[in-house]
C-alpha cells in the first residue's frame, strides 16, 4: 500500500530535522519526506495535522511471555500491545520456557512474529544453556538464527570464571552480552533497603547488589574487551561507576526502566503488589539520580520492560507476588512526560526511544541499522504517529496486553499521561489504528 502522510510535524532526532512536511511510502519504504513528487498516486492519504510524525520506538526490553508462559502472554497479544504504544521494534529476554538457547527456539519465535506484521522482533539468545550458569550456548549457531545479543534475564551468573569465559568468547566474535547487574547473594530481597523495606518489615536489597555486580563486570570488560549493556541500571550509585567506566572508554552501554525513572520505594504504600517489580523500585534520589543521567546520555536508552504478570500472581502478599507490570503501551507516554518534567526539547526525548537505542543495538541489526529507528529516504517505514496535546489516563482494562498489571494505572496513581498513539506503521503497513471513539 502506498500511504501519503500530510502535514505532520516530522521528527527525526538522529538527523535533527523537526519540520512541518509530508511524508510519501511505497513498498515499505520511505520514498520522500517533504517534496513529494506530483505524480506519487498513494492508495491512502493520512491527514496528520496536529500530530507528530516520528520513528517507531525501540524497545531493549520486553518479554512475550511465549513460549511456555501462555497463560500470562502471547505473541498475538503483547505485538498488539507494541503496536499500540508505537512500538515497531523490541528486544526480547531469553527466559522462556524452554529457555531460548536452541537456534529453533528462536527461529519459530522470529516466523511467528513475521507473520503477525505487528513489530520487528529481536530475540536475546540465553547466554548460558537453560541460563544455568553452567555450559556456554552456541553463540554463533544463535547470532544466525536471529539473536542479537546474549543475556541471562534475571538470572546471574554465579561463577564468575563462567562469566569471563563468556565475555571472551563474546569478545572474540563481537558479539555482545546483556547483563542486569545484580549480586546473586546480595539480591534476594524483595524490596530496596531502606526505611520503608523496614518499616514494612520487607527483605531488602541493598545498592550493594548493584554496584558489587558493577564492578565485578567492569573489571572483566576491562580484561576481555566484551561489549556488554547494562539493562535496568536502578541506583544512583550505580549511575556513578557506569559515568567513570564511560569515562575510562569501556565499551559499555545501559538503559533504565519507566518504573525506575518514575517511581520510588514510597509508592510501594501499603504493600500494594503492583509495585512489586524487578529491580526493586528504590529511593527518590536514586530516581533523580536516573532521570538526570537519562537526560545527559549517561545512560542510553528508556525502556518498558515489559513483563506481564497474570491475574493471580499479584493478588498475593507483597513478597510473594510475581514482580513485574505491563508497559509496551506506556513508554511512550512516560518518555514524553519524563522530558517535559526535565525541560527536554521533543527530539531529545524521542531519542531515548528511538535512535539511542537503535546505536546500542548496532550491527545486530544488519540492514536495518541504517535506517531503524530513524526517518530517511530509503530508509525503512516504520512510523509512530501520535498526539502529543492528548491526555490519557492508564485504565487496566483497556490495555491490549494479556497481562493488566500496571503500577501506573490511574485509580492508583492518579496520574494523567500526556501524548497517544493514534498509527502505527510497520515496514509500510499500519499496524495499529487508534479508533475515532478511544481518541
Amino acid at each position: 500500500m502506498k500511504l501519503l502522510l500530510q502535514n505532520g510535524r516530522v521528527i527525526d532526532p538522529a538527523s535533527g530535522r523537526d519540520e512541518r512536511a509530508d511524508v510519501a511510502i511505497a513498498a515499505g519504504r520511505i520514498v520522500a519526506i517533504g517534496s513529494v513528487r506530483p505524480d506519487f498516486q498513494a492508495d491512502r492519504v493520512i491527514d496528520a495535522r496536529g500530530l507528530v510524525v516520528a520513528p517507531g520506538l525501540v524497545d531493549l526490553a520486553a518479554r512475550l511471555r511465549e513460549p511456555g508462559h501462555e497463560h500470562e502472554g502471547m505473541l498475538e497479544s503483547e505485538l498488539a500491545a507494541a503496536a499500540a504504544g508505537g512500538v515497531t521494534s523490541l528486544v526480547c529476554l531469553p527466559d522462556t520456557d524452554p529457555t531460548l538457547d536452541e537456534p529453533g527456539l528462536v527461529e519459530m519465535l522470529k516466523f511467528r512474529a513475521r507473520k503477525l506484521s505487528r513489530c520487528r522482533l529481536f530475540p536475546l539468545g540465553a547466554l548460558t544453556r537453560g541460563l544455568a550458569g553452567e555450559a556456554l550456548t552456541e553463540m554463533a549457531e544463535l547470532t544466525e538464527a536471529g539473536c542479537v545479543g546474549f543475556s541471562q534475564a534475571e538470572v546471574a551468573i554465579r561463577d564468575t570464571q563462567v562469566l569471563q569465559r563468556a565475555l571472551q568468547y563474546a569478545a572474540t566474535f563481537g558479539y555482545s552480552v546483556w547483563l542486569r547487574p545484580q549480586d546473586p547473594w546480595l539480591g534476594k530481597g524483595v524490596a530496596a533497603s531502606g526505611a520503608v523495606a523496614t518499616r514494612l518489615g520487607l527483605s531488602g536489597v541493598p545498592v550493594s547488589a548493584e554496584t558489587v555486580a558493577l564492578h565485578t563486570l567492569f573489571e572483566l570488560v576491562r580484561v576481555t574487551g566484551a561489549r556488554v549493556h547494562l539493562c535496568r541500571l536502578s541506583s544512583a550509585a550505580g549511575v556513578a561507576l557506569l559515568r567513570a567506566a564511560k569515562a575510562e572508554g569501556l565499551p559499555v552501554t545501559a538503559d533504565v526502566s519507566i518504573n525506575s525513572l518514575h517511581l520510588s520505594d514510597v509508592d510501594i504504600g501499603y504493600f500494594n503488589p503492583a509495585m512489586r517489580l524487578n529491580p526493586p523500585l528504590r529511593q527518590g534520589r536514586d530516581r533523580d539520580a536516573l532521570r538526570a543521567a537519562l537526560a545527559d546520555g549517561t545512560l542510553d536508552a528508556l525502556v518498558s520492560d515489559h513483563t506481564p504478570v497474570e491475574g493471580d500472581a499479584k493478588t498475593l502478599p507483597f513478597g510473594e507476588a510475581e514482580p513485574g507490570a505491563t508497559g509496551l503501551e506506556l513508554l511512550l507516554s512516560l518518555a514524553l512526560k519524563w522530558g517535559t518534567d526535565s525541560g527536554l526539547a521533543l527530539p531529545a526525548t524521542l531519542a531515548t526511544v528511538s535512535s539511542q537505542p537503535v546505536r546500542v543495538l548496532g550491527e545486530a541489526l544488519g540492514s536495518l541499522a541504517s535506517s531503524a529507528g530513524r526517518l530517511v529516504e530509503g530508509g525503512v517505514a516504520d512510523l509512530c504517529l501520535f498526539d502529543p496535546a492528548a491526555e490519557w489516563t492508564v485504565q487496566p482494562g483497556s490495555l491490549r496486553s494479556q497481562g493488566k498489571h500496571t503500577p501506573f494505572a490511574f485509580e492508583t496513581t492518579g496520574m494523567r499521561l500526556p501524548g497517544r498513539v493514534r498509527l502505527t506503521i510497520v515496514a509500510g503497513h499500519v499496524a495499529h489504528e487508534l479508533a475515532p471513539e478511544a481518541a
